[in-house]
């Protein structure tokens, strides 16, 4: 219980306040087996504590338990590990029918605690004195103790969490801006989309900031993304252009995956591409409502029919067109021989002619953006830290 608490709330400073644009999120084996839905969630942290702290404060006070046994003390765990199991369940059936998704580590823990919850029930002290002397005798003292070293132990969090947040915008931002001037020049793929997310100038070339997405109307991460553009254009409104390259995650359309990651996927992107003049409703309107878009087959076939674009699900030109753009991911350099295409996952962005892999915080971004708008407006020439030592 302790260990995956550890890894769930690495896993969730890991996501959210990254230190480097190399670092992030893992363990996404699928569109519902991924730890990103967990620690994006609202309830990922309270007041600024990774909820996994509870947890390993838990799972602590169990392998206490073994090493200073006694009466008051295995009373009081088992007592605990009654509520562990509620918040365990109640915490699985949010991330199953809420998130859609479920996280590995999150899980490793949920099945310790049931188990834990499972040994103080057939083994554990008072058994044989029925139902509330059993589960509801705990030691008073003990568990004022515990409440107050759990509630010392989340202040300090909430210190540690505010210090990764404010760095973000800080030292973290220069950090991750000196690493995107240092990544590999890469071309922009031979055909750039003709769907724009935000369409500042005629011309694509023309703006400060020029972004190719490969996206996924029906990623998790692409939602995660799309949140932070739709801020981030706000901020630099005028100075952005962003091209969406369709990339859905199913194999029906893209032979970059061997299964559907995505269902539904290609779909949606035909419905998007459809028609350009209907294309940024449709693809606002899928982010908008991204649970019902990524799980109701009803609601996709809904928004078809009130876009007037059935058509596009049999339509040879709109299905070669989003081929073609899924294409241009072979061009990019591939990582590994299993797979025939450089751009594997999404979101993958194409910012001035560097790659960026996945999501980054939105204090990361803005600096980068931020960079890129100075580098612009003065003639070629960066801000301090993108050239000094």
């Amino acid at each position: 219980m302790a260990v995956f608490s550890i890894m769930t709330i690495d896993h969730f400073y890991a996501a959210n306040f990254p230190e480097s644009i190399f670092e992030g999120s893992f363990c996404d084996i699928s569109a519902f087996f991924n730890c990103d839905a967990s620690a994006y969630a609202s309830i990922a942290a309270i007041a600024g504590v990774p909820i996994g702290y509870f947890g390993l404060f838990v799972g602590t006070l169990v392998a206490l338990g073994t090493v200073l046994p006694s009466a008051s003390f295995e009373r009081t765990n088992k007592t605990i590990s009654l509520l562990n199991a509620v918040g365990v369940v109640a915490l699985f059936l949010y991330a199953v029918f809420f998130l859609g998704s479920l996280c590995l580590l999150c899980t490793g823990f949920y099945v310790f605690s049931l188990i834990s919850f499972f040994l103080f029930w057939k083994f554990g002290i008072d058994g044989e004195k029925g139902y509330t002397a059993s589960w509801f005798r705990p030691s008073v003292k003990l568990l004022a103790t515990f409440a107050v070293l759990v509630l010392f132990g989340a202040y300090g969090f909430t210190f540690y969490t505010d210090a990764r947040r404010l760095a973000q915008s800080g030292g973290v931002a220069a950090r991750a801006v000196k690493e995107y001037y240092n990544l590999s020049a890469v071309e922009w793929p031979s055909f750039i989309s003709p769907f724009w997310a935000v369409k500042s100038t005629e011309s694509f070339e023309d703006a400060p900031i020029r972004i190719v997405e490969y996206g996924d109307l029906l990623c998790s991460d692409c939602l995660v993304l799309y949140r932070q553009l739709k801020e981030l254009k706000a901020d630099f409104e005028g100075k952005m252009n962003i091209a969406f390259q369709f990339f859905p995650l199913e194999a029906s359309c893209n032979d970059v995956v061997e299964k559907d990651l995505h269902p539904g996927a290609c779909d949606v992107s035909y419905m998007a591409a459809y028609d350009p003049d209907k294309f940024l409703a449709i693809h606002d309107e899928i982010f908008e409502n991204f649970r019902l878009a990524r799980r109701n087959e009803e609601w996709r076939a809904e928004l078809a029919r009130r876009y007037e674009v059935e058509a596009a699900l049999g339509d040879s030109a709109t299905i070669a067109l989003v081929d073609r753009m899924i294409q241009t991911g072979r061009e990019y350099e591939k990582t590994h021989e299993r797979y025939s295409h450089g751009i594997r996952s999404t979101p993958t962005m194409i910012v001035n002619n560097r790659m960026i892999i996945g999501t980054l915080p939105v204090e990361q971004l803005r600096a980068i953006f931020q960079a890129l708008v100075d580098e612009h407006e003065s003639g070629g020439r960066r801000f301090m830290e993108n050239w000094l030592e």
